[in-house]
This record gives structure tokens, C-alpha cells and sequence, in this order.
């Protein structure tokens, strides 16, 4: 899900809505283009669903969390605004809860298709067989190898079961989306994008007619989408992955559409907002690169440096792992080396002796 940690500059972008819709309201983003919200049980406490108008039905993107509360919110939508009208397909963008976790329900009662990519699918497949004795050691392995404690380490190794909770069980079959697609939905046609990072193959949605693009939680307002590097990748390089994809988005992506992201407000300055996101995560490997200058440091040591503020254990593990994205993108580059130092793994600059 997005980082409600990070607070990124937003000085390109220009918000195009000046409020966003109440629960189980819609606002028009554009003739027959909705745009309601559902609510979330964190402090980033909605996700955006956009609606299509597909014949005499819509076409839904993205669905929310399971909780009572996204359930309510929905049958509000069904008795209200969208009432007597039927979901014609789902089109899901990642594997986060709060993108997925309805997706099977809707699916269900409307027997409607889920379309979303290979990564989504299976990756929720995968998460939703929920963690064994095996796979919950390597996490608490995998935290405690960076310099976690083991009280701490011992809570977090299990969040993983979390998502058996907030995601239905999804339908046994799905449309693949795949990079260059063109997806038709009343009319309207939209060019499938993948973006990368925040989650493997992310999906966004462009429509070059009516420079709209659906931007999932790639590029959001205010916040930066959470990069994490996870327990069975231990040296992957997610922030590698997203800084490619806002180069590519901004070669791609003319600089005036209406960016319509996950959470918070849909806006104008595309390509602004790109370079400020790549900024903002530069400045964050310089106060990594500067620390580890001084001593060595373990991926818990580097925490407070980029989140000085306390963190409850839910926020602990989008911080820590998304620490560790910033420490494996300079070891990529070459800025940084890690060493097994008493058990624990430390960074270090790349030509620091031992």
C-alpha cells in the first residue's frame, strides 16, 4: 500500500479536485468516469475506485479492503449512486490489500471478470496460502539479519497473515493484462502500462484522447508509494525497479494529463511530480551513504535516520524494508558494501577497509 510515512515534496502538481468525495459518494471525473473512495483501517485511511461506464454496467478499478467497513461502503454505493446497475468487470491494478481485497466479492456477486497482470494474480495466490512455520522464520530471520531485535522482529515476522484476513478468495480465473495492451471499455479505449516497485507489475490504465491516466499508487500526491525489498528477495532492488519506471512514465506520459492515483486527490504535473519523486528518494540514499560514512551501520540503525519519529510495528515494516531498498539500490551502484559483522549484516561505504 502507499507510504503514509513519507511525506514527499509537491511542488509541481497542481490538484485538480478540491475535495474528494465522501464514503459511498461519487464525484465525475469526467462524462461517464466516477470517482468514489473506501475506507481504510490505517492512517492513509481511504483508496480511490474509479468507475468506467461500460454499456449499461461499470467497469470498476480497484475495490478496496475486506473490512465491514469497505463492505458498508459498497453496499451504501449499490443502494445510492450505483444503484440497479451492475459491475461488468474488475479491473485490479496490484496485490496490496487495499487495491485487491475486494476483488472476489465483486467478482462473485456480479460474475464479473477480473482482469489484472501475471504478478498480481499470482502473487495473491501465493500470499493468501498463508505463511508456515518455514516461511515465518525466514522473515524474522530475515529482520533480525539486519539488526532488528528479536522482541520486535517477533512481531512483525507475522504481519504476513494479515492479508488471509483482507483479501476474499479470488476467482479461480482472470484476464491477463500485459504492457502495450489495449483494453476497450465503453468506448473508450486505454493503453496498458506496467509500472514497477511499489509492486511488480503494477497496472495503469492511459487514455490518450483524454490524457487520463490511471496511475495506481506509481505516482500519488503529497506521498511517496512505499518501496519495499522483502524476506524472499533479500538483495532485490524495487527502487531500482521505480525510479526506471518514472523515467519511463515521463518519456511516455505527456506532462498534461489528469493523473487519477490510489489515494488522495487526483492532479496535473505528471513529469514535475516524477522529478520530485526521484529527488526525494536521492536525498534519502545521501543521508545512508552519509551515515554509513561515519560507522557501520545495520538496516535497524539506518531506520531512525529516514523515520525519526516513533513507529507502531505496522509502520516499522514499511520503514525497515523500505530502508533496505535504499541501502540495496547503493550497493547496486556501487556506493555501498555489506558485511556479516557478529552475526548481523552492516553497510559500509564500497571502499572502506575492513
Amino acid at each position: 500500500m502507499a507510504d503514509d510515512i513519507i511525506h514527499a515534496p509537491q511542488k509541481a502538481l497542481r490538484p485538480a479536485f478540491d475535495a474528494a468525495p465522501a464514503y459511498g459518494a461519487v464525484q465525475e471525473i469526467a462524462p461517464g468516469i466516477l470517482w468514489t473512495r473506501i475506507p481504510l483501517p490505517y492512517r492513509l485511511d481511504h483508496v480511490n475506485i474509479y468507475l468506467i461506464k461500460d454499456g449499461d454496467s461499470w467497469a470498476v478499478i480497484d475495490t478496496g479492503i475486506r473490512t465491514d467497513q469497505a463492505l458498508a461502503t459498497w453496499e451504501q454505493l449499490f443502494a445510492g449512486p450505483l444503484s440497479g446497475k451492475a459491475i461488468s468487470r474488475v479491473v485490479v491494478t496490484h496485490h496490496h490489500p487495499d487495491h485487491i481485497g475486494l476483488a472476489g466479492w465483486l467478482c462473485d456477486r456480479f460474475d464479473a471478470p477480473l482482469l489484472t497482470s501475471y504478478s498480481t494474480y499470482m502473487g495473491s495466490k501465493v500470499i493468501s496460502q498463508g505463511f508456515d512455520e518455514g516461511a515465518t522464520r525466514n522473515h524474522f530471520d530475515f529482520y533480525t539479519r539486519h539488526g532488528m531485535t528479536d522482541e520486535i522482529a517477533g512481531i512483525v515476522a507475522i504481519q504476513g497473515n494479515e492479508y488471509l484476513r483482507r483479501v476474499s478468495p479470488l476467482p479461480s480465473t482472470f484476464l491477463r493484462l500485459v504492457m502495450a495492451d489495449v483494453l476497450e471499455i465503453g468506448g473508450r479505449s486505454f493503453r496498458v502500462l506496467v509500472g514497477d516497485g511499489h509492486a511488480p507489475e503494477q497496472v495503469l490504465l492511459y487514455s490518450d484522447e483524454e490524457k487520463l491516466l490511471f496511475a495506481a499508487d506509481q505516482v500519488i500526491e503529497k506521498i511517496s508509494p512505499n518501496i519495499s525489498v522483502y524476506a524472499n528477495e533479500p538483495n532485490g532492488d524495487p527502487l531500482g525497479h521505480f525510479l526506471r519506471s518514472l523515467r519511463f512514465l515521463r518519456q511516455e506520459i505527456p506532462d498534461d494529463v489528469l493523473v487519477l492515483p490510489g489515494h488522495r486527490l487526483p492532479f496535473y504535473g505528471l513529469h514535475g511530480r516524477c522529478t520530485e519523486l526521484e529527488a526525494h528518494h536521492e536525498e534519502r540514499c545521501d543521508r545512508i551513504r552519509d551515515a554509513c560514512a561515519t560507522a557501520p551501520r545495520t538496516v535497524a540503525d539506518l531506520v531512525p535516520i529516514l523515520f525519526p519519529r516513533p513507529l507502531d510495528p505496522h509502520q516499522m515494516t514499511f520503514a525497515f524494508t523500505e530502508t533496505l531498498a535504499h541501502v540495496n539500490r547503493l550497493v547496486r551502484r556501487g556506493e555501498l558494501r555489506t558485511l556479516r559483522q557478529d552475526g548481523r549484516l552492516v553497510n559500509l561505504p564500497a571502499g572502506h577497509l575492513d
